[in-house]
Formats: C-alpha cells, structure tokens, sequence
C-alpha cells in the first residue's frame, strides 16, 4: 500500500497571504471605496426590521417554570440561564449572573480563491438583528449547527459544502475552535475556517470578493466587519517580521501555563430564578442599578436570511466597550501588553485578552477601586499616539447594540518596572501564533489581531 506524504507547511502560503494584504484598493469585486455603496444596495434590496417586544411576544420561547430559564420549545437554539461563578482568592470574588448556554458548535468560515494570482475571499452583506445599522459584513458562512442542521425549516446555508465535505481542489487554511465572548457565554465554541477552492465559485448577490488588504482598510471603518469575519481573519496564517521577543516562545508558554495554573475558578450553570441581584419585569431581567448588561427580546423580519422572520432573547450591554492594546517597542521589535484574563463562561480558566476590555461606565470614576489597569493611561493617550481606532459591533446575533472601541495606542511614556499580575509583553507573531491552538486568545483581543492580519495596522 503506497501512501502519500503532504509537506507539513505550505511554504507559498505566507506571501500570498502578504501580497493580498497589499492589495487594498480593488480586486476582483468592487473597489473598497465602493463596498460601503455595496451594502447599501443589499440592505435596500430586502426588508429588514427589529423591534423590542415584551417577554410575553416571543413565539416559541418561555420561561421554564421549574428553573425559570428562558428557553426554546425545540431545546435547540440557546437558553438563557444562571451563572455561579466563584474566583480563589483572598477574600474569594462571587457572583450570579444570567448567561447564554449555547453547547453546539457553529461554523464560521470565509472561502479563499485566487483572481489573477491574487488571494480573495468570498464576504456576505448579513443582517445581525443585534447590530446598530442591521447589515455587515460577514465570512461567507456564518451559522450555528441549529441552522445549518434546518431546526428552523428555513432556507439552506449557501457555500456550506466548502466547509463540511473536503475534496479535490479544497484545502483548509485555517481551522481552529475559538471562543465567544466569554463574560456573556458559557462554554461557546465556534469552528473558525478558511478554505481555499481551485473551483468554480457560483456567485449570489448578497456575496463579494474582497482581497485581504480590502478588508484590512474597511476594518477602519465603523460597524461595517463584523465581529464572525473579525476572528477569522485573525487565525489567517499570516508571517510577521520578528526574530526576537521579550520572552522566548517556551517561556511565553511557560508563563501562560502558570497564569492558568493560579487561578482557582468554579463557574457552573443553575437556574436563572437562583440568580440575585436581578429584576425581571415584562421587558427585560437586568439590575437595578443599571450595571452591565440585560435580558431583552426582539421581533426580527429579514429579507435575506434563511427564515424571514423570528422572534428572540438578546444580550444589551450597559454602555460601549473600550478594548485596546498598549503597544511598546523593545530593542526595536513592537509588543503588546497581554492581560491572562479570567472570565466566567471560559472554558479554560483564562485567555489572553488586550491590556485594556471593559464598559467605562460601570467604572465612572477615574482612580476608584476595582477600575481596571491601564484603563486611564489608554483613554488619556494622545490622538497622534494611537497606531489604530474604530468602533465595531459585539456579536450581532446575541447581542443588542454591543459595540465597543479598539484601540492599539502607543503612550508617550514607555511603562517600566514590574508589571501587575496576569500582565505580559508579547510580540504580534507571538499573538498570531497562539491563535493555532483553541482558547488561548479571546475573541476581542482577536478582532485587534485581525487589523494586524489584515495590514490595517502596521509598524
């Protein structure tokens, strides 16, 4: 029996990932200038609508009368549950919150095909129920197992085979499960794909073709790149110029490993009637001092999508995010400044998260306790020291006007001396690299490595 070998890497991977980044005005499709036009047009050529309804609206969904949870009469879909989360410590911290327990795994991926000897990648214009402006855009499939599977009888996801049947003239780019947003998920993974095709790709009209370095300069642009297209992106195999690093590979894991090791973490599921602390009335579950985020529902109707209309539950967040990367040169070499964060729907104690990502605004006052590390320095940094901003949507599916502002900054004052616990310097490969494995790097810290994959953010 004769068995065929593959070369471990593609070694022509990495430059065409590089010259399609550099390609940032046009492609095959339309010129960038032209994608905001683009989507215009799609989102005229449907219907799309979302209205906040009462909890007694939602077709379909109820509350559970033993446990209180709010959840789908096909047990399918999400339910919304409690959280008990518990962090060792001196004294220990507690808390209850509602949280989203969605245990299948999706399929997010974008299809890769040469133009011209020039990389694209095969974008939809997708309505998100949650997003401020509806219609962003997205990777080429986009669907958790409920839809592709048809629980909701509705259309087929379009270009799915690409992602479920391997074939001649297919190979995988990247494929990595990756977490969702871990304060609001429990436990939630998604496939993270990029396959290129040697084939015929049919053309529909909610979907383009975009080079790499397209997307990096739309991701300059406020709510147009969704979050799904963001941390795909950040997984694209791309080869940064570094040879050196504050911490070698080994002990980059070597301190990960151990900021992993030190935290003592329970986080379960219970009932949401056993979460404290929370108000339900008609319209939402939230808390009485406004703090966080709340339980709302919505009507949904959408031209385009595979079920035109629907009904449910979203996450609406307290106030918009702030998620930044302090960057900082050594011998030269630009790194950013990690945090090893602890978050109650992870499934692994910590990830690595950007040195700054929270809601300002349950931190009002500058200096008070608990206001996280760096956060000031990052909000007073002077316009000509940010290297990257922009203001994009949180996961439009789950959550309702859920945006926050990234940022890589670079202050004026290079930060000495011993960091505070859970902090490190890494270089930007380092980063990448880590986006290999599942559940190393946050969702949010990928959308900023995403503006790095991409070149919309270079050195």
């Amino acid at each position: 029996m004769t068995l065929t070998l593959h070369p471990r890497h593609d070694t022509t991977l990495a430059g065409r990932l590089s010259r399609s980044a550099t390609e940032r005005t046009a492609g095959a499709g339309p010129r960038t200038a032209e994608v905001a036009d683009w989507l215009a047009e799609r989102r005229a050529a449907h219907r799309f609508a979302v209205t906040r309804i009462p909890f007694a609206d939602l077709e379909g969904w109820a509350f559970q009368p033993d446990t209180g949870n709010l959840a789908h009469h096909s047990s399918r879909f999400f339910t919304v549950e409690g959280l008990r989360a518990e962090i060792g410590g001196e004294p220990p911290t507690r808390w209850v919150q509602p949280i989203i327990r969605q245990p299948e795994v999706g399929i997010l991926g974008i299809l890769a095909k040469e133009f011209d000897g020039v990389l694209h990648f095969l974008m939809q214009a997708k309505m998100e129920p949650g997003n401020p402006n509806l219609l962003q855009l997205s990777p080429t499939v986009q669907a958790t197992r409920s839809n592709y599977t048809n629980v909701h009888r509705g259309a087929a996801v379009k270009y799915l085979d690409y992602f479920t049947r391997p074939g001649p003239g297919r190979r995988v780019v990247a494929d990595v499960l990756q977490s969702e947003h871990g304060s609001w998920f429990f436990h939630k993974s998604n496939r993270n794909m990029i396959v290129e095709t040697d084939e015929e790709v049919p053309s529909e009209p909610d979907f383009t073709w975009l080079t790499l370095g397209q997307i990096g300069a739309l991701l300059h642009v406020d709510d147009l790149v969704n979050m799904d297209a963001r941390t795909v992106l950040s997984c694209a195999p791309v080869a940064f110029p570094e040879t050196s690093a504050r911490l070698s590979d080994s002990m980059l894991m070597s301190w990960f490993t151990g900021e992993r090791s030190r935290h003592e973490t329970r986080m379960s599921c219970v009932p949401l009637n056993y979460v404290t602390g929370w108000e339900r009335d008609e319209w939402s579950i939230h808390r009485p001092d406004g703090r966080y985020f709340k339980v709302v529902s919505v009507g949904v109707e959408a031209g385009s999508r595979e079920v035109s209309s629907w009904t449910q539950p979203l996450f609406e967040p307290a106030g918009q995010g702030v998620v930044a990367f302090i960057t900082q040169r050594f011998g030269g070499v630009p790194h950013l400044l990690v945090n090893a964060r602890v978050e109650g729907g992870f499934l692994d104690t910590v990830e690595l998260s950007a040195t700054v990502q929270c809601i300002p605004d349950n931190y009002r006052q500058p200096g008070a306790a608990g206001r996280p590390p760096f956060l000031d320095l990052v909000l007073d940094t002077a316009p000509e020291r940010v290297r990257y901003e922009a203001v994009h949507s949180e996961e439009g599916g789950r959550f309702l006007n859920a945006e926050s502002r990234y940022l890589i900054v670079e202050p004026a004052t290079p930060i000495e001396g011993a960091l505070p616990a859970g902090y490190c310097w890494l270089t930007p490969g380092q980063l990448a690299s880590l986006t290999r494995h599942g559940h190393y790097v946050n969702v949010q810290a990928r959308t900023l490595l995403s503006c790095l994959t991409t070149g919309a953010v270079t050195w």
